[in-house]
């Protein structure tokens, strides 16, 4: 992933951090003098026998397969890891040499997302595991290891340390995923289909930019009717298949306000400008069906962003 959008992605949930703060172990965290500096590493992907390697700083954030050493000379009690992904892999985690005193406060949790107080991805009603099974604590697991595999593109990892010299290393590797499924996009642009085979599930794909979204297909295995007509954009939520346009500043869709949503098959394009941090398309599927949706977005210019009611998101949004 490039710098410069590693970097939006990093300043948007510094930002996050600021309005609604980590999860309850949390408290504070701040950026470092050298916070910037990470943002511009040239990391390099495992080729071959090469494994990648660099330090790991308090507040961090990977797009990269490799090794991952911290290592302290004072006290850190509030660091997080953001770890992200290709749309199509999941992330596989895997803790060694841990030099830390767990009887003296110290942990490492893992977790199979992202987490903020408050503010989850993907959302509750969205991952297939109850938020419990969601952590792995290495202190609670030493004897099975600490090792987590991600259900998205995205995990996360938050510590604190309250001794000088320990330390630890977080393996990173990238794994495929056949059926990607709740996905946090690296890029303000692009497009993507999701598909859900026959199960009962809900997958969002969140754009962490203000973007025009363009559907240019649905394929929604109850639907009668190839056409958009006017009740499409009324309360689909009781026909079990459809899909929602969501929009908001955090990342718990959960939490979001929806924009529009689709309960009817249809072949060309339905497009909607979304003007918050957050964009999201979600897949709501019953498990009756093969349900698909592909779409393209991309992001909003400053004088583009919505201005009439129906798709101006300015009551719950506010844009800078």
């Amino acid at each position: 992933m490039p710098a410069c959008l590693r970097a939006q992605i990093f300043l948007f949930l510094i930002s996050l951090t600021s309005r609604i703060g980590f999860s309850r172990y949390i408290e504070d965290i701040e950026a470092s003098d050298g916070l910037f500096s990470l943002l511009s590493l040239d990391q390099k992907r495992e080729t071959g026998d090469f494994v990648f390697r660099r330090p790991l700083r308090c507040l961090d954030m990977l797009a990269t397969e490799g090794q991952f050493t911290f290592v302290t000379s004072q006290p850190e009690l509030a660091c997080a890891v953001f770890i992200i992904a290709e749309p199509s892999e999941v992330i596989s985690l895997e803790l060694s040499d841990v030099n830390i005193d767990c009887s003296a406060g110290d942990f490492i949790k893992i977790f199979d997302g992202w987490v903020l107080k408050g503010e989850k991805f993907p959302s509750r009603q969205d991952h297939p595991l109850p938020l419990h099974q969601r952590y792995t604590d290495f202190c609670s697991s030493r004897g099975q290891g600490a090792t987590s595999r991600s259900s998205q593109n995205v995990a996360m990892v938050f510590f604190r340390i309250n001794n000088a010299d320990s330390s630890f290393t977080l393996t990173v590797q990238k794994l495929h995923n056949p059926f990607p499924c709740n996905i946090m996009s690296q890029s303000p642009e692009g497009s993507f289909t999701m598909v859900m085979p026959h199960q009962r599930r809900n997958c969002s794909f969140s754009i962490i930019y203000p973007v025009e979204i363009r559907l240019t297909e649905l394929s929604l295995g109850q639907a009668k009717s190839n056409e958009l007509s006017p009740q499409t954009w009324l309360g689909c939520s009781g026909s079990g298949d459809y899909v929602e346009l969501l929009g908001g500043n955090g990342v718990d869709t959960s939490k979001m306000f929806p924009v529009a949503d689709l309960c009817f098959s249809l072949t060309g394009l339905a497009q909607m400008k979304i003007g918050c941090d957050n964009s999201v398309v979600r897949l709501v599927s019953s498990g009756n069906y093969v349900n698909r949706v592909s779409f393209q977005y991309r992001l909003l210019e400053q004088h583009e962003l919505p201005k009439s009611p129906e798709n101006s998101l300015n009551n719950f949004c506010s844009m800078e």
